[in-house]
């Protein structure tokens, strides 16, 4: 392996570069990437098989069989054959995609199925359809502030909802993580503006929840309403799957709840779900709702039977954290950390140094484990890992088999280091 310079730069160092072109990035760039040839062949793998516990890599070499403990499938409802059928007689009925924008010709009565099941699901007046996770946050932020409005934030918060408060020209303000006192300043300090509290149910990169328990009390003693990205939670946790605003016993206190189709519902797209009057204006102003194409047909009566399978009964939630409550510690038995998580969502926190990082990547893989390695600037440098996602659908087995793999190629390496 080339790890030349590996210690020494990362993707930050690259965001202004050299080049008089801003079509192309320049030499700095283009010849740091050819050196680091071998980390970068780590990102953008190609499964030649689905999103399950078990799974193959295509590699150069042929497909490799590895222990997947990357994919967002957390209920693994991608592949339950309820949903499949759905989307097979939905692709039958209606083809391959939608073919317009919503606000024009590419909704379908599925689609209104869809919208009406979520509502009535997140105890709503309406619910909004997106056709992905990203845009849908873009957009509903974006829709929503203008100005000289504030978008108060956790400054762990994922770069979709930065990016949404930022193309309004809203101004953005981050609390410390999790750290109520802290928002309560702000939205003092901010007092007299128009406010909006955007927080992320569940952290991705740390596998912690918000403690909306001391978060959304304080926003209402502010007169300020919350919207809730439950991307990771949603369907995931809570005695009915409605997320960790059911968990924490919020959820009369959360003016929007957004959801995304992409980790537990085992597909791709976002909704909105709120009040008619709230959504009744986001979907004219979400402009990544109005000028794009809508869901594809398969992809939305996927979805409405993945709600249904997961809302059938609380069977795939309890056993998704039987299996994340073993990881962890299980993990913690051979000295590793996993940070604050207490989610499906395990880190495997390494600590600094990135050369360690991607050799141990390469490693795991060869032995047929696949996790995904977060770097700086995902994480503080002092805190690089990888990201475990447990999933209902792994057994024990699977489960052992990885931490098997972790025994004789991680912990060794850490042991090494700490001499």
């Amino acid at each position: 392996m080339n790890l030349q310079d590996i210690e020494k730069y990362d993707l930050g160092d690259f965001y202004h570069t050299d080049s008089d072109n801003p079509v192309y990035p320049g030499a700095d760039f283009t010849t740091w990437k050819a050196n680091m040839a071998s980390v970068f062949g780590l990102f953008e793998p190609s499964l030649a098989a689905g999103p399950a516990p078990r799974t193959q890599l295509a590699t150069r070499a042929g497909k490799q069989s590895v222990i997947n403990l990357t994919s967002y499938n957390y209920l693994g409802l991608a592949q339950h054959p309820e949903v499949v059928q759905a989307s097979i007689e939905a692709l039958k009925a209606f083809g391959t995609g939608a073919c317009g924008s919503p606000m024009l010709s590419g909704m379908t009565v599925l689609h209104r199925e869809l919208e009406s099941s979520l509502a009535s699901f997140a105890q709503r007046e309406q619910a909004l359809l997106f056709n992905s996770g990203n845009a849908g946050a873009i957009g509903m932020i974006s829709a929503m502030l203008r100005r000289g409005d504030v978008a108060v934030m956790d400054e762990h918060s994922h770069i979709c909802l930065i990016e949404g408060a930022k193309l309004c020209g809203a101004k953005l303000q981050m609390f410390a993580h999790n750290d109520a006192s802290d928002l309560d300043r702000i939205l003092e300090k901010n007092k007299g503006c128009r406010r909006v509290v955007i927080i992320e149910a569940l952290y991705s990169m740390h596998g912690d929840f918000a403690d909306l328990a001391s978060l959304v009390p304080v926003a209402r003693n502010h007169g300020v309403d919350v919207v809730l990205d439950e991307a990771h939670s949603i369907l995931a946790v809570g005695a009915n799957g409605r997320g960790a605003a059911e968990l924490y016993g919020v959820e009369g206190d959360v003016a929007l709840s957004y959801g995304t189709f992409s980790k537990a519902f085992g597909n791709i797209g976002a909704y909105l779900a709120g009040a008619d009057e709230a959504l009744d204006y986001i979907r004219f102003y979400a402009n990544t709702y109005v000028f794009s194409v809508a869901l594809p047909p398969a992809v939305v009566a996927g979805v409405k039977a993945a709600l249904e399978v997961a809302t059938r009964d609380n069977d795939l939630r309890v056993r998704l954290h039987d299996n994340a409550d073993y990881l962890r510690s299980a993990l913690h038995s051979l000295g590793i950390s996993t940070g604050s998580s207490n989610s499906h969502i395990v880190p495997i926190v390494l600590g600094s140094g990135r050369r360690l990082l991607y050799e141990l990547t390469h490693e795991l893989r060869e032995q047929g484990l696949f996790v995904a390695p977060v770097d700086y600037p995902s994480v503080p440098e002092d805190q690089l890992r990888f990201r475990a996602c447990v999933t209902s659908a792994h057994t024990k087995s699977d489960l052992d088999d990885a931490l098997n793999i972790i025994e004789d190629v991680v912990v060794p390496r850490l042991r090494a280091r700490a001499c």
